[in-house]
């Protein structure tokens, strides 16, 4: 049976709006209603590490992520984060051995109707159970090495950092 671990770091996927105020607080982590909702067939635990929006994350945040990674007896990780230093982590979780680890999040909170909250979290889960050992982004419907993936803030997603195309990809 295909177990896999979520660790949940916070960021727009787990965002509550209040809009008297127009600001957010991180909230719970949205993994287990989207999994609940989605009716999933495998097992998983879902672990909130830290609640932040991920621009507030240093990098002793980090150096946490990757310890709670190693710890984790799953072989398969999804971590859910925030986009906008979402590579800053995948970096510092390069070189563990024997773990694929796929971060995910959202430009819009999983709780609002338009999110692609659910659509991305699938993907990594996707991704999770395919790929080779190794550190992965999965957004915008694409699996990316984690060292080639860029956020292009102008056009609201991820992409290629090298603008050469995969191999039978055009």
């Amino acid at each position: 049976m295909i177990k896999l671990r979520v660790i949940a770091t916070g960021g727009t996927i787990d965002k509550v709006y209040f809009d008297a105020a127009s600001s957010y607080d991180v909230g719970e982590p949205q993994v287990l209603p989207l999994f609940t909702e989605a009716n999933v067939g495998f097992s998983y635990e879902v672990e909130s590490v830290v609640r932040k929006d991920s621009l507030a994350m240093t990098d002793e945040d980090r150096a946490l992520i990757r310890a709670r990674v190693m710890a984790a007896a799953e072989s398969m990780i999804v971590v859910t984060h925030g986009t906008d230093t979402m590579t800053e982590t995948a970096d510092a979780l390069q070189g563990i051995p024997d773990k694929t680890i796929v971060l995910t999040g959202a430009m819009q909170p999983a709780r609002f109707r338009s999110s692609d909250a659910f659509f991305n979290l699938g993907c990594a889960v996707a991704a999770v159970q395919l790929a080779a050992p190794g550190v992965y982004i999965a957004m915008n419907g694409q699996v990316f090495p984690a060292h080639r993936a860029r956020k292009n803030r102008e056009r609201g997603r991820f992409e290629f950092a090298d603008p050469q195309p995969e191999a039978g990809h055009e």
